[in-house]
């Protein structure tokens, strides 16, 4: 499996915490930034990790900010692209679920890293239900 990801500074310290847990699990990551606390802007890091997803570079994206909004709104802007903001493991299942989201939005200053790390295991392990799920999720691309 390989992921992408990216974050802005709100959500740096928790990339690397998240980047260092999937590789421990064999998983490789690719990290487009941010590289330090240091202001940045969040669209500077969706876009790649969009773009990595969308051209199947990589098998899911993970994004964080502060809020998971901005950061997701960038991302959901790429066709193709269905990023969830998940602050639960169960949202986050759903997210999969119901709505065959690729990319996992984090809100890192509102969950903790335990949190955090629950979203991603679920994220990455739950199947696409299909079925009437399905036609839901082309109604999406179909704008």
């Amino acid at each position: 499996m390989t992921i992408a990801i990216g974050a802005d500074h709100a959500g740096f310290k928790m990339k690397e915490f998240l980047k260092s847990y999937l590789q421990s699990k064999g998983i490789l990551v690719t990290d487009y930034g941010c590289f330090s606390e240091e202001r940045a802007d969040y669209p500077d890091y969706a876009h790649p990790v969009s773009m990595a997803v969308v051209n199947k570079e990589v098998d899911y994206g993970v994004l964080l900010c502060g809020s998971g909004n901005g950061i997701s709104m960038t991302a959901n802007k790429h066709k193709g692209i269905r990023s969830a903001i998940c602050w639960t493991a169960e949202i986050a299942s759903l997210a999969r679920q119901h709505n065959d989201a690729n990319v996992l939005t984090l809100p890192a200053r509102f969950i903790s890293d335990e949190e955090a790390l629950k979203c991603i295991d679920v994220f990455l392990s739950t199947p696409f239900e299909g079925g009437r799920h399905a036609d839901r999720v082309k109604k999406i691309s179909d704008c």
